[in-house]
């Protein structure tokens, strides 16, 4: 038997294809709803790269059709990009699934209703059912990626099948932040639910939704904080709960709440 060895010239050449692939990540990570363009300029900033290599690697995402040129010079999303996420959202069964429940869900509770689905590094708002009927309307964009200290972010850290990955996340934030998180987080998987205000005025009631592997999005219905309570005795919490129930039922997950009962 001969044990064939790689030269180091390809061990070189694996480690930059790597580099490469977690650099084209990066840059498509830089798009949200607040940064729908990017410039070379942009990218070479905030991923600390010089100009010339921020433009080749944008240069080179045209190419491939990930990224379009726009008559100004800089650059959104490509024609693949939007149809790979189409797909990926196209194959998630909950977001076929949820705009039933969503719909009765904000005529019970005279709220907007918002489904997330677990992004790259948090939740990403990926449907919203508003109540038209109130004439305060609380509402948030589709596509939003939602901080750590919001109601989804919690239910998603506490349900998180990648615990590990879970703890990397948060030892990103500032010590005491981190304590007060993950003590918050212990409370979710206790409770089963969440209830926050992260921004002022605008409270969320937040609940997980499983399929058949796991957490699969959060439930939330959002509101001013003088119509919404976030009591755990909340009428409103419980018919999110028995929301997010029910869709789990329907996509044959296990809702995990219910062995803390």
């Amino acid at each position: 038997m001969t044990k064939s060895t790689r030269s180091p010239d390809a061990e070189r050449g694996d480690q930059a294809d790597i580099q490469a692939v977690s650099r084209v990540s990066q840059i498509l990570s830089l798009f949200d709803p607040s940064t729908p363009l990017v410039t070379a300029n942009m990218v070479a900033e905030r991923l600390d790269l010089n100009r010339t290599t921020a433009y080749r690697y944008c240069t080179s995402l045209v190419a491939a059709g990930l990224l379009e040129r726009n008559a100004e010079g800089g650059y959104v999303p490509g024609g693949l990009l939007l149809q790979l996420g189409a797909f990926a959202i196209g194959h998630r069964r909950v977001v076929n699934l949820a705009p039933r429940h969503m719909r009765a869900l904000s005529r019970a509770t005279q709220t907007s209703v918002v489904l997330s689905l677990w992004g790259l590094t948090g939740p990403v708002v990926s449907r919203v059912e508003e109540d038209t009927s109130t004439i305060v309307l609380v509402s948030v964009r589709v596509g939003s990626h939602l901080p750590m200290d919001t109601a989804q972010s919690k239910i998603f850290l506490a349900y998180h099948a990648d615990q590990l990955a879970v703890e990397r996340l948060m030892a990103n934030l500032p010590a005491q932040t981190r304590h007060e998180l993950r003590t918050e987080v212990d409370h979710v998987r206790a409770v089963g639910h969440c209830s926050a205000m992260s921004t002022p005025g605008v409270v969320a009631v937040a609940a997980p939704v499983f399929d058949e592997y796991g957490i699969c999005a959060t439930l939330a219905i959002v509101g001013p904080d003088n119509t919404l309570s976030m009591s755990d005795d909340a009428p409103e919490l419980r018919v999110v709960v028995d929301t997010a129930r029910a869709l789990t039922n329907e996509l044959g997950g296990h809702y995990g709440p219910d062995d803390t009962d």
